[in-house]
């Protein structure tokens, strides 16, 4: 009997270690940055001097106490970057729209118009990161136009990290990049595609929507347009086999990859949190209520 009563108090014991103690990596996510473009948070219209067209997203957020330019992992400079623009293409304001929630929100706008040369693009980049080997979960909520759906073999890009000495093809680069896109088929149906490479011509792996598989975990998730949705990233970061990386969209996991998040150890470099680029244009995005976490929160788990 005492057998007994000492076996099952073991049992306890394990069930309460293991249900309260939790993961803990979601324990100690720590939240590094929210905002959701509220009251005071403004982009300032000059130049950073010096740069290649790069503005500060500044002000304090009144809602959640967090200021711009946003600075987690010991970055610095960070700001929104107008490439290869020629004063009319690109458009960034902060606007007064229905949100998420079906209120008036204040959010971020990126507007395209037409490419000026192949590298156009509007970004918002977190530079010069000094920490970059940190587990990390960004979220925030987007919403697109539909104007590449039922055009054939388009691409357009959302959200990328690089690390140290990601270089082009043929240049020899130790690095690496995630990278998740919006892919149009050959019939100009679309899909969510994730990614990790060496270059932008080399995939170390690669998850698509259209084309489900065990190993991305992925499912046929609709793209959505001109209506809001919630995108997550999450990695574990690692130079190992213990790494891993997902995406999801609504909840819903649209890739992921268990592997290494990284190549030789190289830290992050940089990371374009928000990204409006493709070869289908004109396009445009709204973006509100970013949060960025070091580790994985519980809730969001």
């Amino acid at each position: 009997m005492k057998k007994l009563y000492k076996t099952n108090l073991l049992l306890i014991v394990i069930f309460i270690v293991t249900s309260c103690g939790g993961n803990k990596e979601q324990e100690s996510a720590k939240l590094l940055f929210k905002s959701g473009f509220e009251k005071d948070v403004y982009i300032d219209k000059n130049l950073v001097e010096g740069s290649e067209d790069y503005r500060f997203i500044r002000g304090k957020d009144k809602e959640s106490g967090f200021s711009w330019p946003i600075d987690i992992l010991g970055s610095s400079e960070s700001a929104l970057h107008f490439v290869s623009d020629d004063g009319e293409s690109l458009k960034a304001s902060i606007e007064s729209v229905k949100g998420h929630t079906g209120k008036l929100s204040r959010v971020m706008y990126n507007r395209m118009k037409y490419n000026v040369s192949g590298d156009t693009q509007l970004t918002y980049e977190v530079l010069n990161v000094k920490e970059g080997r940190k587990d990390l979960y960004i979220r925030f909520w987007m919403k697109i136009d539909d104007n590449m759906i039922g055009q054939k073999d388009k691409w357009r890009a959302i959200f990328e990290y690089k690390t140290k000495d990601y270089k082009d093809p043929g240049e020899g680069g130790t690095g690496y990049r995630l990278i998740s896109f919006i892919y149009t088929d050959k019939d100009g149906k679309p899909s969510w595609h994730f990614q990790g490479d060496k270059d932008s011509s080399n995939p170390i792996w690669e998850c698509d929507t259209l084309t489900p598989t065990k190993r991305c975990n992925n499912s046929n998730v609709p793209v959505v347009t001109n209506k809001w949705f919630l995108t997550e990233y999450y990695w574990h970061w690692s130079n190992g086999d213990d790494g891993l990386t997902w995406w999801k969209i609504n909840g819903k996991i649209v890739g992921q990859n268990k592997g290494p998040t990284t190549r030789g150890n190289n830290p992050i470099d940089f990371i374009l949190l928000t990204q409006l680029y493709g070869d289908s244009n004109p396009k445009e995005q709204w973006i509100d209520d970013i949060e960025i976490w070091e580790g994985l929160p519980k809730k969001y788990e």
